[in-house]
This record gives structure tokens, C-alpha cells and sequence, in this order.
């Protein structure tokens, strides 16, 4: 995805604790019934999301492992052409007495200050990286719950969602302060997206079955209505349409922002976890949890066009220029590492 459109989506609880993997051969998987290719590699344990950085072509990968205190937490570099590992940052020890680390789940890269941002949800904060060696900048606290974190590049500002205070928490990427919090009294906001033209960001609403929209010039946010379970959310490249992954359903939903209404629905799979829209092709691809697998998705006819398999437990999908990365829980290494599948989208 471009700087015009960044986005974040929903993850989910961390697994069994495990080693890192740099060596392990990748193994390619064409489709005989799709043009679309995915390559697999066993990464690390405990993978969450990933993010990539045009500026410096490198895709950024989180992963904790385990229930607070959380002792193995990992962010990775992975070089996106060879799926290799470039360099592996450990967060800064948050209780002596314990071992416990600043564990990293959700991230987002901010090439304009070449840093990237993670959320630290077992912290209740956010932290920032620098994309040049990796050294920790800050901890931004005061995130409940800190789930998913998205830049907005264009107006110099980095949202995050507060899932159990039902707070989007605006921050200077600029300064590393505060400068914005929106909170809406019942609501689970947990996937991101942020419209680079106008400054607005995009939350799903999982309590809610909806769209939490918060525009610059206000702090009273709009309510759209979404699927059943919106969990993950990206935007059409002209940022007019909206898609949710709604876990609870299964589906993807297409929503008109204008008209504030959910135009298609489209069965992809059991639990439908995390969504991005690749700018190249146009289409929409679902990361499915429970169904183990990622569906490419025709947002314009509302079909799938192609079912791709994954390891278990698909959590996370990013989209970049004609590719697809989606991270697993599956623990399905020869060590019981957690993968990465690299998808070449068919056109």
C-alpha cells in the first residue's frame, strides 16, 4: 500500500514460546487452480503483524510470545525479496524483577521520519523504533489496551486504538507527544485506516458493528454502519469506500463512506481476522483465522476470485505493489517457528 493510504488491522492472542529461525530454505506453493503464487518461511514465534517500508524496502514484523510478564518479544527486518531476516531488536525490560519486556504487537512504519511504531498492549503504551538501526525513541503511554497503530504521513500524525477504553489516541510523529484523544462510550475500536488526502481516520468498531470516522475539524466522531464483528479495516485507493473483515461473520463488507452505508457483503471464511487492499490490482485480500487461509476478493463484482491455503491461524495481512505478506500462529517450522507467506497477487 501507498503513503496515501496507511492502515492497520486487529491481532490476536500470543502462543507457545519458541526460537528464531534466519536459515530455514523457503518452499513455493503454485496454485494449479489460480495464477496467484504464495512462498512460505518459518520466521519466529508468536508473529503478529507486519508493516512495510517503501523508503527503505524492508518489511517489519512484531512478535510476543505468552502472558504477561511477557519475557520473548522480538522486532524483526526482513528483506521482502528474499524473506530473509536483516536484523532482529528486542524492546526495552519493563520490570527488572520479572524479565519482562515491552512486548510489540501492532506496528506501522513512518517513512517520513524513517521510524516505525508499535503497540505495546500488554504496556498499555505505543513505542517508536528508528527504521535506521532499530533503537527504541520513546514510549508514549496512556493506550489501553493499545491494539492497532496507523501513520498518517501527510499530517505528520500516528493513531492508535485503545480497545478496552473505546479511545483513538492521536500523537505527533514529529514531536512523539499527544496531541489528540476521541473516545466513543461503549465501543472496541480495533483495526486502523486513515485517509491521507483529508486527515481522517477509520476505526472498526468491534463492540460496535461500525465505523468510528474522526475528521480533523472535529473531535465528535460520525458512527457508519459495518458487518457482524468488524475487526480489520482498510480503504479503496480514492478513499470513498471502506472494507471491514468482520470476524463474527466471516465475511468482508463493503461500505459507501459517503452514503454511510454497507453495500456488499462477501463470504470469505471463519474468522475473517485482518484485510488490506492491494493498490496495484484493486483487490481485497481477507486473512480467514479459523478457515486457515487468505481470500482474494473483487471488491468492485463482490466475488472471491481465489482461496489461497496458509498455515493455521493466519493473523495479519499486508499489501504492497502486486504482494501480499501474511504472518501465522501456526507454529508449523521445523522448530516449530511461525511463518510467513509471501502471495504474488494475480492480476
Amino acid at each position: 500500500m501507498t503513503t496515501a493510504l496507511r492502515r492497520t488491522m486487529a491481532v490476536t492472542a500470543a502462543i507457545a514460546a519458541g526460537t528464531l529461525s534466519l536459515t530455514a530454505p523457503a518452499t513455493a506453493h503454485p496454485k494449479a487452480d489460480a495464477a496467484s503464487t504464495v512462498t512460505t518461511v518459518p520466521l519466529t514465534t508468536g508473529l503478529y503483524q507486519s508493516s512495510y517500508s517503501e523508503r527503505n524496502q524492508a518489511l517489519w514484523v512484531t512478535s510476543a510470545v505468552g502472558r504477561p510478564p511477557v519475557t520473548t518479544s522480538r522486532l524483526l527486518k526482513v528483506d521482502p525479496r528474499t524473506l530473509a531476516v536483516q536484523a532482529t531488536y528486542t524492546p526495552p525490560v519493563v520490570d527488572a524483577a520479572t524479565g519482562a519486556l515491552e512486548a510489540v504487537y501492532g506496528v506501522a512504519v513512518d517513512d517520513e521520519h524513517n521510524t516505525v511504531w508499535t503497540t505495546n498492549t500488554r504496556s498499555n503504551s505505543v513505542a517508536v523504533y528508528s527504521q535506521r538501526d532499530g533503537s527504541h525513541l520513546a514510549t508514549l503511554p496512556g493506550v489501553d489496551h493499545a491494539r492497532e497503530i496507523v501513520v498518517d504521513t501527510r499530517h505528520n500524525t500516528a493513531w492508535a486504538s485503545a480497545f478496552t477504553g473505546g479511545t483513538l489516541v492521536a500523537f505527533d510523529t514529529r514531536t512523539l507527544t499527544e496531541k489528540k484523544r476521541v473516545t466513543v462510550t461503549g465501543s472496541g475500536p480495533t483495526g486502523l485506516a486513515v485517509d491521507e488526502k483529508t486527515g481522517t481516520l477509520y476505526a472498526a468498531d468491534l463492540n460496535g458493528d461500525q465505523i468510528i470516522a474522526v475528521s480533523p475539524q472535529s473531535d465528535t466522531p460520525t458512527l457508519i454502519p459495518a458487518g457482524d464483528g468488524p475487526i480489520s479495516i482498510d480503504l479503496s485507493k480514492d478513499g470513498k469506500t471502506a472494507y471491514t473483515a468482520d470476524q463474527t461473520a466471516g465475511t468482508l463488507s463493503v461500505v459507501d463512506l459517503r452514503a454511510k452505508v454497507v453495500t456488499k457483503t462477501v463470504v470469505t471464511g471463519a474468522g475473517a481476522l485482518s484485510v488490506s487492499v492491494d493498490e496495484r490490482t484493486g483487490k481485497a485480500l481477507v486473512a480467514n483465522r479459523t478457515a486457515a487461509n487468505v481470500t482474494v476478493v473483487d471488491p468492485r463484482a463482490g466475488v472471491v476470485t481465489e482461496t489461497l491455503a496458509t498455515g493455521a491461524n493466519p493473523n495479519h495481512v499486508e499489501t504492497s505493489n502486486g504482494t501480499a505478506f501474511v504472518v501465522d500462529k501456526s507454529g508449523a517450522g521445523p522448530a516449530g517457528e511461525d511463518q510467513l507467506h509471501e502471495i504474488k497477487i494475480a492480476r
